[in-house]
């Protein structure tokens, strides 16, 4: 054929091909196609199949558009979701077919959307089986035709016209009924068809001879109707009502007319549309329904257990590295500080020696010259005649400065004697004053070295140079305290008018009448005390048990709760609250509350950071800390852990110092202690006695509870506060005072008896006053009234009226009774009452204390909130790495607790996995929560003690939730490597991990409230509890208002909610009913996976700010 040729038959065959697609075209518009030798004819039938197709695509369209309000929480992108289920155009032999089965006829035979509106809103009208529509225009009781059976179809009469678009009227479709064609479907109960939405697989029935059913879709041929045969699919619904139509598990449907087995290497899941390859080291055999990827599961925790190892080994070694190198530094210091010290004595030494020679040799030539001569000089005389080694150097510098150029001919030997004299003192004053101009000198301390050496105005800032600074610094003190223990008179003075040496402000107390009565009972546990408490001395305060010793430090450290306080206390003479000084107050309690996962270093440390002035240098807040660590003893423990119930630590003496020395390096003016020696034996008593004394020294106020010390430990004493039975003065004097005082009672001590032991025997009426005084030991406190003339109570007025008459000779009849009138009792009622009146009264006090805040008075600027973080930072992340082998437990009970819920949970398509994750919730919920309650519940005592000293709540609180960050984001990784891998939802990691981490995150805010607001116990049970309780009302029927809003308040059920929408919103195609019958029936919103995330959050906010409401508020004392 020729070329010429070829182009007239193609340009022929394109002529004829547009001619057949306009008169198809024509044919469709109006819906007539009696041509059907064009329908048979193979080029003209795909063209006609896409112009059957794009009116098709317009129905989709315009339905999807209808019933988007009706679908709208289950449809998250209604033209996404619409062109996975009916987009068709990779394959249209389906609709090649049916054109061809009906012969053209399939445009009167597709649903009109009036029909299909009619079919879908029969799902959110009816909760029985979708088999069966309600009677419609063509199939009810008068009228049914065999379209209205399932899986056949109808055809409108030809010269009806049928507008597919309308959404109103359904038409009359009654004519020309047969079987629905494969990759449709047909209802019971209308007459038309339902293109199969993609993942399904709508061939024609068959016909089961031995069942009667027309499998796969098991309905049954209508009676009497032997003509009648299986046709083609007859619903779509949920997977539940109609699993036969869905693609088969283990192999995918590129169209609804097709079933192909998955290939090896492939996986597919129930309602696939293409195949997927496995991952490289999942294992997938032919027709395989899901991967097996459970070595992902164990690559990824072996990762992360890597990974932790990785961290907290490298922070641990990284931190003991750095303290290996603090700690050569230190020693390096203290070594240079005691060779320098040594040097420097021996220097002192040599120079004193030098002295007295040219002394005595400048006497000896001062007799040899003439008085003339001599007086013209009266400050050498009076330095002759002056007897204490204590020279001025200034004194000895000479009159005449010149040296001599030439040898000194004889007859001025004197003379020349007397100016190498005067060389001589030159050049020693000139050693002393500037000892590094001399070569082969070196006498200067280290910290003068080290301040020589630094730029002006610039402070050390190497450790080496800190520590040098320091232990020079110590050094010189040791050598001060030394000299000061045989001070002249005029060494007195010079170190009265040292002002190189910091001074503390001064805090003096006074009371008078001080009385405690304790509200509930009505009872007093002080009466009438009437002292003061000074600064610079220690006052000891003593008596027998139930004398109100602690009651009265608590008074004065303003932690009287629950007591009614009558009189006055001054602080340096004025009214005002002790809470305004709280910032240069130290108060020790008995019990030892430090910090047992820290050394004792790091607790010392960290108190002194956040309550030292902002204005002290490093420098001089390490000399604080040396200072303190050196004085108590404690050297040799400094890096060892202070220890905990469960774990041994430093012994029980060294652990009461560290519990004095918290408050020592603060360098407090008024430090209160209660008991400090409690415990310890007398050389560690006397050890802490001395480092008390040196504070006081310094001007600071010490006021103590003491048992039974030893007589060594009572002389150290300078002021003795002896309280009896009741909370009554006995004594308030000088230590050295009291027993002349008692003498003069009548009361002497007996030889080789304590004087402390045998007061409080007498106090306590084990023994009975010796001599003749027949002093009562219940007279002792209005004795100690009258002698002071301080007003006695009422109610022992008439006792103190005997005292009197009986100090003049006159006995009187009545005896002592501090109860002059019997009390009346009280029903159970009204003791009931005044319990419950004196508890809301604590509480009201307590809560007034920790919110209301009192002027700041100290005059003292400690680091803010934000540099405090960074400490309590610091310190719980060192606390948390010490706690590693905990943490590693909590990793894997959470392990092991994914790996059995991800085994044992079987994940329903049809409620998209709800089921393991509600087992998730309560599991992450309750293990999340009882390992969080350790952050607050087991240091609660410590940071009681801290707030009250000043140290901000604030920054402890968000610290200690910083520090939780970690697990929070490492917990939810740990589960899911297991649970993830053992279920494989179709939902993505990250989201899942997204919802966890939220999750997390919330319970974590709960666990922090229980833990603050109970006691270890309870909250434990709480825990435990809450996630039970609030995951089953979260999936209980939301039968009633009142249940669906307490559902609302749950957050169980938004973390549900949240893990079945990701999860439900990749099922798509086939699943489209079926996703919006599981969400209508659980109550959720495909559009609210941002909001239930949000949600979670929120709440984790919330349940965080009443933690700290009642972090700050609800303190026990």
């Amino acid at each position: 054929m020729s070329l010429k040729n070829l182009r007239i038959c193609n340009f022929c065959t394109t002529l004829w091909l547009v001619i057949a697609v306009l008169t198809s075209l024509e044919l469709l518009h109006c819906q007539e196609m009696n041509d059907y030798d064009q329908i048979d004819n193979p080029a003209v039938r795909p063209l006609i199949t896409q112009l059957v197709y794009s009116r098709l695509s317009n129905l989709t369209v315009v339905l999807s558009q209808e019933i988007n309000h009706r679908s709208s929480f289950c449809v998250k992108d209604p033209e996404d979701d619409w062109n996975r289920a009916f987009n068709f155009s990779s394959d249209l032999d389906f609709l090649a077919s049916c054109i061809q089965q009906t012969k053209g006829d399939i445009t009167r035979r597709l649903c009109t959307t009036a029909e299909i509106k009619f079919y879908f809103n029969s799902f959110f009208e009816r909760s029985d089986s979708a088999t069966y529509l309600r009677p419609n225009k063509n199939c009810n009781l008068t009228s049914w035709v065999s379209g209205c059976e399932p899986g056949w179809a109808c055809s409108v009469h030809p010269n009806q016209q049928v507008d597919l678009k309308n959404s109103q009227v359904i038409p009359t479709r009654t004519t020309n009924c047969q079987a629905c064609c494969p990759g449709f479907f047909c209802p019971h109960g209308i007459t038309c068809m339902i293109p199969c939405p993609l993942g399904s697989y709508c061939p024609l029935a068959t016909l089961n001879k031995t069942t009667g059913l027309c499998e796969p879709y098991l309905y049954q041929l209508p009676p009497r109707q032997p003509n009648h045969t299986c046709g083609g699919a007859n619903t779509w619904a949920d997977v539940g009502s109609s699993s036969e139509i869905f693609c088969s598990e283990g192999s995918y449907c590129p169209t609804t007319i097709k079933n192909i087995p998955c290939s090896r290497g492939h996986y597919c899941r129930k309602g696939s549309t293409s195949e997927k390859r496995c991952f490289k080291l999942a294992s997938c055999d032919p027709n395989t329904a899901n991967q097996d990827i459970h070595a992902y599961g164990i690559l990824l925790i072996a990762a992360l257990s890597t990974l932790l190892l990785i961290i907290y080994n490298f922070s641990d070694q990284v931190l003991t590295t750095r303290e290996r190198r603090l700690a050569k530094s230190r020693q390096a210091a203290a070594r240079s500080a005691r060779e320098t010290a040594r040097a420097r004595q021996r220097w002192k030494s040599a120079k004193d020696s030098a002295k007295k020679h040219v002394s005595g040799l400048q006497a000896h030539l001062s007799r040899k010259f003439s008085l003339k001569k001599d007086t013209k000089n009266p400050e050498k005389l009076k330095i002759l005649n002056k007897d204490t080694p204590e020279i001025d150097d200034d004194l000895y510098s000479p009159s005449n400065s010149s040296s001599p150029s030439a040898p000194l001919p004889s007859s001025a030997i004197s003379k020349g004697k007397r100016k190498g004299t005067n060389d001589l003192m030159q050049m020693m004053h000139e050693i002393e004053n500037d000892p590094e101009t001399c070569d082969g000198f070196d006498f200067g301390t280290g910290d003068d070295i080290v301040m020589k050496n630094m730029p002006k105005g610039k402070q050390p800032h190497t450790h080496s140079q800190i520590f040098r600074y320091a232990y020079s610094q110590l050094e010189k003190e040791k050598a001060q305290q030394q000299e000061d223990s045989n001070l002249t008179f005029s060494g007195v003075i010079k170190m009265a008018t040292n002002t190189e040496k910091r001074k503390r402000p001064l805090i003096e107390i006074s009371f008078k009448s001080l009385t405690l009565t304790l509200k509930a009972k009505n009872k007093h546990l002080l009466r009438s005390v009437t002292g003061i408490i000074k600064p610079g001395r220690i006052t000891a305060v003593m008596g027998p048990s139930g004398a109100g010793k602690t009651s009265f430090l608590s008074a004065l450290a303003g932690k009287a709760f629950g007591c009614t306080m009558s009189g006055s206390i001054l602080i340096n003479g004025k009214s005002a609250s002790i809470h305004s000084y709280k910032k240069i107050i130290g108060f020790v309690p008995q019990d030892d509350i430090v910090h047992g996962n820290l050394t004792v270093e790091e607790n010392l440390w960290f108190s002194a950071k956040c309550r030292l002035s902002t204005e002290l240098s490093k420098p001089d807040k390490v000399l604080v800390v040396e200072r303190v660590i050196e004085s108590l003893g404690l050297q040799t423990v400094r890096n060892s852990l202070v220890g905990t119930v469960e774990k041994r630590g430093i012994s029980g003496g060294q652990r009461k110092r560290v519990n004095v020395g918290l408050e020592m390096v603060m360098e407090p003016s008024l430090l209160i202690l209660d008991e400090p020696t409690s415990g310890l034996d007398s050389s560690s008593s006397q050890l802490l006695l001395r480092a008390l004394r040196r504070e006081a020294l310094e001007g600071v106020n010490i006021c103590m509870v003491v048992h039974q010390p030893s007589y060594a430990l009572y002389k150290m004493f300078d002021e003795l506060i002896l309280l009896a039975k009741g909370g009554l003065t006995v004594y308030h004097g000088s230590v050295k005072k009291a027993e002349e005082y008692f003498a003069g009672l009548g009361i002497h001590i007996p030889e080789r008896i304590n004087p402390p032991d045998y007061f409080i025997d007498i106090l306590e009426g084990i023994v009975v006053p010796g001599g003749s005084s027949g002093v009562n030991y219940q007279e002792l406190p209005i004795r100690w009234m009258l002698h002071n003339g301080y007003p006695v109570p009422p109610d022992m007025q008439q006792n103190a009226a005997g005292l009197a008459m009986s100090s003049m000779g006159v006995n009187p009849t009545n005896e002592i009774n501090s109860d002059a009138t019997d009390k009346e009792e009280q029903s159970f009622a009204g003791e009931l009452w005044q319990d419950v009146k004196s508890n809301v009264e604590q509480q009201r006090d307590k809560i007034r204390l920790n919110l209301l805040k009192s002027k700041d008075l100290s005059n003292r600027r400690t680091p803010g909130v934000f540099q405090q973080y960074k400490y309590f930072l610091t310190r719980a992340g060192k606390q948390r790495l010490r706690e590693a082998k905990i943490q590693a437990i909590d990793y894997l009970i959470l392990l092991l607790a994914g790996a059995c819920l991800g085994s044992l949970t079987k994940a329903s398509d049809q409620t998209f996995g709800a089921a393991g994750y509600t087992y998730t919730v309560i599991a992450v919920s309750l293990l999340c929560k009882i390992a969080a309650l350790r952050s607050f519940s087991l240091d609660k005592l410590q940071h009681w003690r801290e707030s009250d000293s000043g140290i901000s709540s604030l920054a402890y609180f968000l610290s200690k939730d910083t520090v939780d960050h970690f697990n929070t984001l490492i917990k939810p990784v740990v589960y899911l490597s297991m649970f993830y891998f053992f279920t494989n939802p179709r939902s993505t990691f990250g989201e899942n991990y997204v919802v966890l981490l939220c999750l997390v995150y919330c319970v974590t805010g709960i666990a922090y409230a229980l833990a603050i607001f109970f006691e270890p116990g309870a909250a434990q049970l709480w825990s435990v509890l809450l996630p039970v309780v609030l995951t089953l009302i979260a999936t209980q029927p939301k039968d009633s208002k009142f249940l669906k809003i307490i559902a609302n308040l749950c957050y169980a059920k938004w973390a549900l909610q949240a893990s079945v929408i990701a999860n439900a919103e990749r099922y798509y195609g086939v699943w489209l009913i079926t996703r919006c019958g599981s969400l209508l029936r659980m109550g959720y919103n495909l559009h609210d996976w941002g909001l239930c995330l949000g949600i979670l959050i929120l709440m984790g906010v919330i349940s965080r700010a009443i933690a700290f409401f009642c972090l700050v508020t609800f303190q026990r004392k």
